[in-house]
């Protein structure tokens, strides 16, 4: 199957998805979220076991595409709360893969590429990666990725990261448990293909079965937060904040914040 921001390659039981969107640093766009979500359904469906996600170019993912960005604050509360309904089933869709899943970060992950590149069952990350959630600093609100990174990783470490919408590197995210290993930039998708290595070495049924015996206890707790993140994340476009923030990141300039 074909996709016009990302490929998927199946050697041998192991799939590769690589965001090749590297002229834009691989922005998450509207079509990216839907040839992700395809590329998941034809890597559950078919013959490989394991799946590697990694980027093209200089950064594994910068976040929400600019012309996206330019686009919110003209779209109706209706559209709003579909489009974040769709970023939502992406982030629920690696976080619940029933396969496992491995991220090869080599370069940034920012904003909804941190979360492409932490929710899956193991990160490996260059020395020279960075990661944060900045949406705060633009008037935005990681809310759908919040509902997840308190599971991952505590109450106390979420918020920090996204109250101060700090940039970390590649070893603070591996103190924090965002990071499972640091591994130099030229050996990055070889250590990637030989953790996958060791997955397919163990039954196919018990890795199956261990995934869903970790998700389904929070499960139903799990789906009543994304609910409210879908809304909170909706609802924030349209205060001035939002769009004062968002012009100001546009414009390269400070923003001037009113507090509504």
């Amino acid at each position: 199957m074909s996709y016009e921001t990302l490929q998927c390659d199946v050697v041998g039981e192991v799939a590769t998805i690589t965001l090749n969107r590297p002229d834009k640093r691989n922005a998450i766009s509207t079509r990216m979220i839907s040839d992700l979500l395809a590329a998941f359904d034809e890597v559950e469906r078919g013959s490989a076991r394991v799946a590697i996600i990694t980027g093209a170019g200089k950064a594994f993912c910068a976040g929400m595409d600019l012309d996206g960005l330019r686009s919110l604050t003209a779209r109706s509360p209706q559209e709003n709360l579909e489009d974040s309904r769709r970023t939502a089933k992406l982030f629920h869709r690696i976080y619940s893969f029933p396969k496992p899943l491995i991220s090869a970060v080599d370069g940034a992950a920012i904003a909804g590429g941190c979360g492409i590149a932490t929710l899956v069952d193991f990160t490996l990350a260059v020395p020279e990666a960075k990661f944060g959630y900045t949406e705060v600093r633009i008037g935005f609100i990681p809310a759908l990725v919040s509902v997840f990174l308190r599971r991952q990783a505590g109450e106390k470490v979420a918020r920090d990261l996204l109250l101060s919408g700090r940039l970390i590197d590649a070893q603070e995210a591996f103190r924090l448990g965002l990071v499972t290993e640091i591994v130099a930039s030229d050996k990055l998708l070889e250590r990637a293909r030989e953790l996958a290595g060791t997955l397919l070495a163990s039954s196919p049924t018990s890795i199956l079965r261990t995934k869903r015996l970790l998700l389904a206890s929070g499960e139903a707790a799990l789906q009543a937060e994304i609910e409210l993140a879908i809304r909170e994340n909706a609802e924030i476009r349209s205060t001035h904040d939002f769009r004062e923030g968002l012009a100001s990141f546009l414009e390269k300039r400070a923003p001037k914040w009113t507090g509504r």
